[in-house]
């Protein structure tokens, strides 16, 4: 079988993730893991390191955020297919339930979208069966099951590709939990839980229970999960539990090296899991984003050049851009010399896209101000099973939609992404604290000139230095109820947006340009993803 990009001699990681946000033509990721993963991928291949994204080839990727009747949004999933992939040639086969489950591997060259060579592996061929076609459908599947055997065709399908084409594979690095059944392939090819941890490498990205998944021992054993391991060998691997397998923390177990994704959040979850005296010691690495992807080029000449004029100049022309997709969606026509906020990631409640909207009076008093108002624009696919978030994004859409300021957007993904980055002056950023271990999308909206408006969770509470490169709304007690946080966290928000952010804006724009051009120019090096993957390879590779 032909090679393709791969060198025999080469020592390999290979990188498993459930998505990968590569190009607006590859809909193969829902939100900021895959964001992530996808600025990853691009250093990997600016760096020329010897790294091998694993991923599924989601047929119906996440799903298609569309207007129904009314406006209100609807979820459609359509075939995908990708030409700019190349067949292998082969296929193989992996038992899951007893059955045969076939898988064809693609390739994404390197040279297509500039990033790592990537694997994309498929069950949606004719050598299946329906229900076995249907694994590789729908990124997130909602049927337990469903989600179990995708984690299969990712962790053991993954791991047996890579050996069919003869690869060595230094490390195995899983992006999140989904992949754990590579370790099980592991141990069946090798027989050592050391052989096993010395290969293992893993990030854990959250400690939000969705992230953290539980799946019960008796299920898995008789998916197959384990393999052809015996009772025996399988409570090896699981250390002992009997019941419940949590997928991070037998990554945490089965790796020699762990890392969480911000200073935070590696203090999270050493907290989190410090009563397990024989998981892998957990570092930080912050996440980041790939600034040569990510930032509007006039923009990246306009900094370089320390020119604010330039930079404000163009800024008008984005939020131009911006304002076209606005009109088109919702007929509301933007004024570009309005102050523009955004608010747009993942739709999940801790990260609270209503907070602005939660004292209605005032919002309606900035939104509808004649002079010195602000225009708001939300954007963000709920999870399509998730009642309570797809009642929060039609909820902030029928109460905003009476106001000519205030607009709520579809179709989310790389492209509305960008637009909304480059267009805000805003970012604004609400999450819980605590909650947000990292969230990436505050720094490529930085690259492009939007200053932002933050708890300090995360990423930010590396960045943020407030009315310098950023307006921090104070952190609070994390441990006092939701309700009383979400109370103050409202007060300070209209706070600083009342007495700080809109008078600077409108009566200041010297300072502004300056606070603008240092979110600009502080958030690199330590942000672009360059110095991410450097440290991947330096303290978890090596």
């Amino acid at each position: 079988m032909e090679n393709f990009v791969f060198e025999q001699n080469k020592n390999y990681t290979a990188y498993f993730s459930m998505e990968f946000a590569i190009d607006q033509a590859l809909k193969n990721y829902s939100g900021g893991l895959g964001f992530l993963a996808g600025s990853h991928m691009r250093s990997v291949y600016s760096l020329q390191q010897n790294v091998i994204g694993i991923g599924l080839l989601w047929k119906h990727g996440y799903y298609d955020q569309l207007r129904g009747y009314n406006q209100e949004m609807k979820v459609e999933r359509t075939a995908k297919t990708y030409h700019f992939l190349q067949d292998f040639g082969f296929t193989f086969s992996i038992k899951i339930h007893g059955v045969d489950v076939h898988i064809k591997p693609y390739l994404l060259h390197p040279e297509v979208f500039k990033t790592a060579p990537m694997i994309f592996l498929s069950t949606d061929i004719p050598e299946n069966d329906y229900i076995s076609k249907t694994i590789t459908h729908n990124l997130y599947d909602p049927n337990e099951i469903t989600r179990i055997a995708q984690s299969m065709v990712l962790g053991i399908g993954g791991a047996k590709v890579l050996d069919l084409l003869h690869l060595n594979i230094k490390n195995y690095h899983l992006n999140e939990g989904h992949a754990l059944p590579v370790t099980n392939y592991l141990f069946s090819k090798y027989k050592s839980i050391e052989k096993v941890k010395e290969k293992m490498l893993f990030t854990t990205h959250t400690p939000e229970a969705a992230g953290n998944e539980l799946r019960n021992i008796q299920v898995l054993k008789e998916m197959s999960f384990f393999l052809d391991l015996t009772n025996e060998e399988i409570n090896t691997v699981t250390f002992g539990e009997k019941d419940t397998l949590n997928y991070t923390l037998s990554a945490l177990r089965l790796s020699r090296k762990a890392n969480a994704v911000s200073k935070l959040h590696g203090e999270v979850a050493r907290d989190m899991w410090k009563e397990y005296t024989d998981i892998a010691p957990i570092i930080s690495i912050t996440n980041a984003q790939k600034l040569s992807y990510w930032q509007d080029e006039a923009l990246a000449k306009a900094v370089d050049c320390n020119d604010l004029q330039a930079i404000s100049e163009r800024k008008l022309a984005l939020k131009k851009q911006l304002f076209a997709e606005v009109a088109s969606q919702t007929g509301k026509i933007f004024d570009i010399n309005r102050l523009t906020i955004v608010w747009a990631r993942r739709f999940v409640g801790y990260k609270r896209a209503d907070l602005i909207l939660q004292e209605m009076e005032q919002f309606a008093q900035l939104v509808t101000a004649e002079n010195e108002g602000i225009q708001i624009i939300w954007a963000g696919k709920p999870y399509p099973e998730s009642e309570g978030d797809l009642a929060l994004f039609e909820s902030i859409r029928q109460r905003t939609n009476q106001y000519k300021y205030a607009a709520v957007l579809t179709g989310h993904e790389l492209d509305l992404s960008a637009k909304l980055k480059k267009g805000a002056d805003i970012w604004l950023n609400t999450p819980r604290i605590t909650r947000e271990a990292s969230g990436t999308s505050g720094m490529s909206a930085a690259m492009n000139g939007a200053i932002n408006f933050s708890i300090p969770d995360g990423w930010v509470a590396e960045f943020a230095v407030d009315n310098v490169n950023s307006f921090v709304i104070p952190a609070q007690d994390y441990t006092i109820p939701f309700s009383m946080q979400d109370e103050k966290d409202k007060e300070n928000l209209f706070k600083i947006l009342k007495e700080v952010i809109i008078p600077t804006y409108y009566q200041q724009p010297a300072k502004w340009a300056a606070i603008r051009y240092n979110s600009m120019t502080q958030v690199v090096p330590q942000f672009d993803s360059d110095r991410m993957a450097k440290e991947y390879a330096q303290l978890m590779y090596k």
